[in-house]
């Protein structure tokens, strides 16, 4: 049955229903593969939702672009930026910028998901790549910043490595649609980025991730195989094996004495 791509209206109303699914993804080929595998949600690159042929690979995705609000700027450039992702076909805009920038998108009605708990940009302000709200006093301020986001007009928020009980009951208590990233299963969706999942990452892997594919080996496979591919390639030019008659376009005998005649000529 064909998927039809939901709107922000239809987040809203199955929040309660069911657990949505979510990836970071980088490529095509991993937007084409959560389409094919039903993941309900995707954070893409801006670069791949101006992409032509995105919504080719990904016609019923929930499509929100994403970028490091120091990449983008101030909150003019935020509106300027979010009409470009929105006329490209997202459906929402990813944005840890303040609460004045989300306000500026907002009021132009354009869906934005803020974001709480650990946020990357701002580590250094919660004592780095560590969880969040694991005292009261910080799981409170935690609600409020929530609350901000509500004030602000977001229609919804990343909340990040925070406890599990804390997320849950931040959950219930808000309107906003709530996206968990190593936050427990008491929240709106579960979001993983498509390279953990697939092994890819070389790095430290989050411990709110899971791996279920091996992609590194197979990469590393793959670059042995590209390395012997090259080195077989050299070798035949060396031993004046390449290029072989198959390779190559042959001249009409007749034209080929002509051409011989007369090219010394010159």
């Amino acid at each position: 049955m064909k998927r039809i791509r939901p709107t922000v209206a239809d987040l809203r109303a199955i929040r309660g229903e069911r657990e949505l699914t979510m990836l970071r993804v980088m490529t095509l080929e991993e937007a084409e593969a959560a389409e094919q595998a039903g993941i309900d949600i995707v954070s893409v690159p801006p670069d791949l939702m101006l992409h032509p042929s995105y919504r080719d690979a990904a016609p019923s995705l929930f499509s929100m672009p994403g970028e490091n609000f120091y990449e983008i700027g101030t909150g003019d450039d935020f509106v300027r930026w979010a009409f470009r992702m929105v006329k490209a076909s997202a459906d929402a805009v990813y944005c840890s910028a303040s609460t004045a920038t989300i306000k500026r998108m907002a009021d132009e009605a354009i869906p934005v998901i803020g974001h709480v708990g650990l946020i990357p940009s701002r580590r250094t302000w919660t004592g780095g790549w560590k969880a969040v709200g694991k005292t009261a006093a910080s799981a409170l301020a935690m609600m409020q910043e929530v609350r901000a986001l509500e004030a602000a007009g977001a229609f919804g928020a990343e909340i990040e490595v925070v406890p599990v009980e804390v997320a849950e009951a931040i959950s219930q208590r808000t309107s906003l649609f709530m996206i968990s990233m190593g936050s427990g299963g008491g929240c709106d969706a579960q979001y993983l980025f498509a390279e953990d999942i697939l092994g890819a990452n070389r790095g430290r892997v989050p411990r709110h991730s899971k791996v279920y594919r091996n992609f590194a080996a197979e990469h590393d496979r793959l670059q042995q195989e590209r390395i012997a591919a090259f080195s077989e390639y050299v070798a035949d030019v060396n031993a004046k094996s390449f290029p072989e008659d198959r390779h190559v376009v042959r001249m009409d005998p007749a034209e080929l004495a002509l051409f011989n005649e007369r090219i010394d000529r010159l």
